[in-house]
C-alpha cells in the first residue's frame, strides 16, 4: 500500500510538472507572438513575395487563427482582400522586392469584383518596372483570371487550366417540398425578385434567366478584355478557347499553342526560373516574403492630414447576430452598425466616410434603419459609398443615402424589391401526421401566424402579408428616389428587382462612378476639401489574444466547418433551408452566391 501511494504522488507530480512546462512554453510563445506582431519585418535586397494562390479571398481579413499562428502557420486558408493590396502595395514601394511570384492556381474569391480588384493591384505593382512570375499545377478560371497579368505563366507539365465561361446552377425545393406536405407561400413586389423562386417553382423562371445571363455576359467580357490585353489574345479567340476547351486541352501543349501559358515545366524547374530572374548562384536560397511577413513591412506612407474613416459593411443584413447554424459568416448587424455609425457621426476626428459596402442585402427593416443612420450621418459629414463585389437589394438601400456612389466594374447592384417567404406545414402536420388544431379568439385575426403557417384557408392573411410587403416596396422606391434625386415611377421602372452589373447601373442613375475604394477615398477628400488625409479601418478588429475567449460571434465557427467537410456541394442548400427558419419574414435580399472560383 505504501509503494502505491508512493507511485501514485509520483504521477501526480509528474503530471502536474508537465503542465506546469507547458504551461511555461505557451506563455513564451504568446509572448513571441506579442514581439513578433510589434517588430516589423526587415526585407533582405533580392527578395520576392510569394502569394499563396490557393484558399479563399474575402472583402475583409477577419481575425486570424492563434493556434495556427502559434504553430507557424500565419498564412491561412482564408485572406483578406485589404490584406492582400496593402502587401501588393508595400511590395511595389520596397526597393528591396524585385518580383511577385504567383503560387498555385486553386484560389476562390467571394466575387467577380474581388478577383478583378487583386488583378488591378498586381497591374499596377507592374508599373514600378518589377515582374511577377505565376506557375501552378491547375488553375481555376478566377485563378487565371488574376494569374493572366503575370509577365509569365508556367504550368506543370501534367496539369489543367479551367477556362469555359461563366455561368451555374441553383437548386429548386418544391418538388421535395410537395412530398413533404409543406408549401411555401410567396410575396413580393418586383417581377425580377428571384429570391423566392427556389422554394415556389421547379425549375429557373425567364426573367430570371434574363438578369442572370445579362450580368455573367458582363463579367464574363469584361474577363476576356483583360485577359486579351495581357495575352496578346483577341476576345474572339479567347472565346473559341472557351468554347472548344472541354475537346481541345487534351494535352497539355495545346494551353501553349492557344497562348494561354508559356511553357510547362515542373517544380523544380520554376525554382531555376526565379533565380535566373533574380541572378543568383544555383546553390543560394531564394529571399522569400509570404503574406504576413508582408503586412509586417513598414510602409513610406505616414499618416498626415485629417482622417478619413473607411467602414468595411459586408455580409448578410440581419437584425441579430447570426446563430450557431448560420455558418460563422460575417454579417452586418443593425444595432451594433447603427451604433457604430452614429460613433463616427459624432468623432470631430473624422470628416469623411467612406462606406465600403459588400453585401447581397437580408432584413428589410435592419437595412432601412442603417439607411437612416447614414442620412443621419451624411447631415454632418460626407458619405461615399465603394461598392465591392455585391452591393444588391438591401445592400443597395443602406448604399443609396450617400452623397456619391462609387462601384468596381463587376459590382452587381440594383435587385430593388421586396419579398416575404412564409412555409405552411398543413399538408405535412395535419394531411400526412393526422395533427389538427383548435382553440379560441378574442378577435378577428388573434390567430393570423398559426392560420399562415398551419391552415390551407389563410388568403386573408396572405393579402394582409402582401400588402405589408407592398408597402415595403413604395418605401424602398422613395429610399432611392430621395438618394438618387429621381421621381419614384422613374425608379420603379428600373426596379422590379432587376440585378444590374455597375457599367449598365451607371446608365441608369443608381451608380456615379465606376472605380476603386481608392477612388471613392478620393472623392470624399474632394467633398470633405481636404488637402490633406488619411485613411482608418471600422469597425476596428479584436486583437488575436480575444480570440482565446468565447463569444457569441464565434460560436459555431468549428461546426460550420465540419458540416462543411461533410455535406460539400450539399452545404450550401442546407444552410439557406436553416437561415430561412431564423430570417426576419420582410427580405430584401439577393438570392443566390457570387463566389468564383
Amino acid at each position: 500500500m505504501k509503494q502505491f501511494f508512493k507511485m501514485t504522488f509520483a504521477t501526480i507530480c509528474g503530471i502536474a510538472i508537465f503542465l506546469a512546462i507547458t504551461g511555461l512554453f505557451f506563455v513564451i510563445s504568446l509572448v513571441g507572438m506579442v514581439a513578433s506582431d510589434t517588430a516589423s519585418t526587415k526585407v533582405k535586397d533580392n527578395s520576392v513575395f510569394v502569394i499563396s494562390m490557393n484558399g479563399m479571398v474575402n472583402e475583409r481579413s477577419e481575425e486570424g487563427n492563434p493556434l495556427g499562428i502559434l504553430l507557424g502557420q500565419a498564412d491561412m486558408s482564408e485572406m483578406g482582400l485589404d490584406d492582400l493590396i496593402t502587401a501588393i502595395r508595400k511590395a511595389k514601394e520596397n526597393e528591396n522586392v524585385k518580383g511577385i511570384y504567383l503560387e498555385g492556381g486553386a484560389i476562390a474569391f467571394d466575387s467577380p469584383a474581388t478577383a478583378q480588384q487583386m488583378r488591378d493591384a498586381l497591374k499596377d505593382f507592374k508599373k514600378s518596372g518589377k515582374w511577377i512570375v505565376s506557375y501552378a499545377d491547375n488553375y481555376t478560371q478566377g485563378a487565371y483570371y488574376v494569374a493572366s497579368v503575370a509577365d509569365s505563366i508556367y504550368l506543370n507539365k501534367t496539369g489543367m487550366i479551367d477556362f469555359k465561361g461563366l455561368g451555374g446552377k441553383s437548386e429548386y425545393f418544391k418538388g421535395l417540398y410537395d412530398k413533404l406536405g409543406v408549401k411555401y407561400q410567396a410575396v413580393r413586389v418586383g417581377k425580377y425578385k428571384s429570391a423566392v423562386e427556389r422554394q415556389i417553382l421547379t425549375s429557373m423562371s425567364e426573367r430570371d434567366r434574363e438578369q442572370r445571363l445579362a450580368y455573367q455576359q458582363g463579367i464574363w467580357n469584361h474577363w476576356l478584355k483583360d485577359i486579351g490585353e495581357s495575352r496578346k489574345l483577341s476576345v474572339e479567340a479567347l472565346n473559341k478557347l472557351a468554347n472548344d476547351s472541354i475537346m481541345m486541352f487534351a494535352n497539355p501543349n495545346d494551353y501553349i499553342q492557344g497562348k494561354l501559358v508559356d511553357k510547362l515545366m515542373y517544380p523544380e524547374e520554376i525554382k531555376k526560373e526565379i533565380k535566373s530572374r533574380l541572378k543568383l548562384d544555383k546553390d543560394k536560397d531564394i529571399p522569400q516574403l509570404m503574406l504576413s511577413d508582408m503586412l509586417n513591412v513598414k510602409s513610406k506612407d505616414k499618416k498626415k492630414g485629417e482622417e478619413i474613416a473607411v467602414y468595411y459593411a459586408y455580409g448578410e443584413i440581419v437584425d441579430v447576430e447570426a446563430s450557431l447554424l448560420t455558418g460563422g459568416e460575417h454579417s452586418i448587424m443593425g444595432r451594433k452598425t447603427i451604433d457604430d455609425l452614429n460613433e463616427l457621426a459624432d468623432d470631430e476626428d473624422v470628416k469623411a466616410v467612406v462606406l465600403r459596402v459588400n453585401s447581397p442585402g437580408g432584413s428589410a427593416v435592419a437595412s432601412e434603419q442603417i439607411w437612416h443612420a447614414i442620412k443621419q450621418l451624411k447631415a454632418k459629414k460626407p458619405v461615399v459609398v465603394s461598392m465591392g463585389g455585391l452591393a444588391a437589394s438591401g445592400g443597395y438601400m443602406i448604399s443609396a443615402g450617400a452623397d456619391y456612389i462609387i462601384a468596381e466594374p463587376t459590382t452587381i447592384t440594383g435587385s430593388i424589391g421586396i419579398f416575404g417567404l412564409i412555409p405552411n406545414f398543413a399538408g405535412l402536420v395535419t394531411d400526412k401526421l393526422g395533427v389538427t388544431f383548435d382553440g379560441v379568439k378574442t378577435n378577428n385575426y388573434t390567430d393570423y401566424m398559426e392560420n399562415l403557417t398551419l391552415s390551407k384557408d389563410n388568403e386573408k392573411e396572405l393579402e394582409f402579408m402582401q400588402s405589408y410587403v407592398d408597402r415595403g416596396y413604395v418605401t424602398f422606391l422613395d429610399i432611392v428616389a430621395d438618394g438618387r434625386k429621381m421621381k419614384r415611377d422613374e425608379v420603379d421602372s428600373i426596379a422590379q428587382g432587376r440585378v444590374w452589373l455597375a457599367k449598365d447601373a451607371i446608365k441608369i442613375k443608381l451608380v456615379d462612378k465606376l472605380g476603386s475604394l481608392d477612388d471613392a477615398v478620393k472623392k470624399a477628400a474632394e467633398l470633405a476639401k481636404l488637402d490633406e488625409y488619411h485613411t482608418a479601418a471600422y469597425p476596428g478588429q479584436s486583437s488575436w489574444i480575444d480570440q482565446f475567449m468565447p463569444t457569441e460571434e464565434r460560436k459555431g465557427t468549428y461546426l460550420d466547418g465540419e458540416l462543411r467537410a461533410v455535406l460539400g456541394d450539399l452545404y450550401e442548400p442546407f444552410m439557406e433551408l436553416r437561415r430561412n427558419q431564423q430570417r426576419n419574414q420582410l427580405q430584401a435580399r439577393f438570392p443566390y452566391s457570387t463566389t468564383i472560383k
